[in-house]
């Protein structure tokens, strides 16, 4: 459907004292991303390019390392989709300090030569082995890939760069979308790439936008040796003409090895219903999948201003998944409007406990507060305590057009999933209006949380100046 693809003077609307009475303070978050490594770069356009805007996070805590974490992001982002290139953050210390490196995904980080790259992703195994997948595209044809890169010193270096699927020049037909990756929990050297493979009409230059015959499947390979290599892609998700999945994501039960992939199953007609949050399951390792089954309607109505009706583009379509890996429960959530009429999106959340067979009713995790909740995260910790992260326009003051004051939150849930409180303010407020402009104000599809032990390690972006838009920063 589409591309996704340095606390300085942050704003601050509203006062401490204020904030906190609504939730309890967390720690300042550390600024984990630097200057732009790709400044210089003229290759991309045609577009507007956002030079020093990170965007949409994706973060991994090392198993063999938990002082060890890996994030990734895009960098210096257009407006018409992806960005120069994508740059891993790493940390030995638990997420306290940071360094940065480039991820080999583009030309402008002179690794394969696509002109953009976009939708960052990172597992780490338990052996260590990072793997990092990106969508890598042109602007100026239809060429488009979903490549994947391998570290095994803590995300310092990156290699075996591998291209798991191209669709280049003659072909005008396919363009592949909203790629994840998943590393085997318990078995070393193997991991899973998921992601759509888009049938026109597409976001390629010369794709007929009217056809009715388009469809979007979801494609999967793996690796079982540490990505050397990586098998050939087949559907596991197969749809009619104008159906399309998105957001595919894979968690793993480690007690049992069962894969289960979750996705936006998108169906007409298209109305607030079209959206639905589903999902597959494997118990051979990715050799044969069930029938997809649907969790729940993701009714979302978008993310505007309220009070000038500005666009945000945020993470509406893309449901985001957990597991349990002490008892195998399955959490997922999404942004919704059901819980206020269908006037404007929050947070939804539903979970299984006998894998997958049933489903809880959903219900509203972020607190209600007449403002939309966007861009939620999940996962859950040793202790089986459920995390979710969210931003949220609670601060935004009735009259004022000038500036958009966005928050970030992290409520926990010590009962399964039943009911979530212990409010945290993580970051904020900052104003949304610096953010890029990409079909509206933009942060990311999606922002990265991770847990090891008892302990949660949100990593999301805020904004920053007008020269600046955006950093990267992470709450350890």
């Amino acid at each position: 459907m589409r591309r996704n693809c340095r606390p300085r003077a942050l704003f601050a609307a509203i006062p401490l004292g204020a904030l906190l009475s609504a939730g309890a303070a967390s720690a300042a978050p550390v600024l984990v991303s630097g200057p732009s490594p790709f400044a210089s770069c003229t290759i991309g356009g045609p577009g507007t390019v956002f030079v020093n805007a990170e965007v949409e996070p994706w973060v991994a805590i090392n198993p063999a390392n938990p002082s060890n974490v890996i994030g990734a992001w895009q960098q210096d982002r257009w407006s018409n989709g992806g960005a120069h290139g994508l740059v891993a953050g790493y940390s030995f210390d638990g997420g306290h300090t940071w360094a940065q490196t480039n991820l080999p995904f583009s030309a402008c980080a002179g690794g394969l030569g696509y002109e953009r790259a976009s939708d960052p992703w990172v597992s780490i195994g338990p052996d260590g082995t990072a793997y990092s997948v990106s969508i890598s595209f042109n602007q100026s044809n239809n060429d488009n890939s979903v490549a994947a890169a391998v570290s095994k010193d803590g995300g310092q270096t990156w290699g075996n760069l591998s291209v798991i699927i191209a669709d280049n020049e003659p072909s005008l037909q396919f363009f592949n979308d909203k790629e994840s990756v998943t590393a085997n929990p318990v078995k070393a050297g193997v991991a899973y790439a998921v992601w759509d493979r888009l049938e026109l009409p597409n976001g390629n230059p010369y794709a007929n936008l009217h056809t009715a015959a388009y469809r979007g499947p979801t494609m999967f390979s793996k690796t079982v040796d540490g990505g050397a290599t990586w098998s050939a892609p087949v559907e596991i998700v197969k749809v009619p003409s104008r159906q399309q999945t998105i957001g595919n994501q894979i968690v793993v039960d480690p007690r049992s090895g069962t894969l289960y992939d979750f996705f936006n199953l998108i169906t007409p007609p298209f109305s607030v219903t079209a959206n639905k949050v589903a999902f597959i399951k494997s118990t051979d390792d990715g050799a044969t999948w069930t029938k997809p089954q649907i969790i729940a309607d993701l009714r979302t109505v978008g993310v505007t201003d309220p009070n000038t009706g500005e666009p945000l583009r945020t993470g509406d379509i893309i449901p985001e998944p957990a597991i349990d890996s002490a008892t195998g429960q399955l959490y997922v959530v999404w942004q919704d409007s059901r819980f206020n009429g269908g006037n404007y999106d929050e947070v939804a959340l539903s979970t299984s406990t006998d894998g997958g067979n049933t489903w809880s009713a959903p219900i509203r995790v972020n607190t209600p507060t007449g403002r939309a909740a966007f861009n939620p995260s999940v996962r859950v910790n040793s202790a089986s305590t459920v995390a979710v992260t969210y931003y949220d326009l609670r601060n935004l003051a009735a009259g004022n057009t000038t500036t958009l004051p966005t928050d970030y939150w992290q409520k926990t849930s010590t009962d399964d999933g039943a009911s979530f409180g212990n409010e945290i303010h993580l970051a904020g407020s900052f104003d949304m209006k610096l953010a890029p402009y990409a079909e509206g104000y933009f942060v990311g599809d999606y922002a990265g949380l991770d847990a090891h032990g008892t302990s949660f390690l949100p990593f999301f972006i805020q904004t920053v100046s007008p020269s600046d838009p955006t950093d990267v920063f992470a709450s350890p």
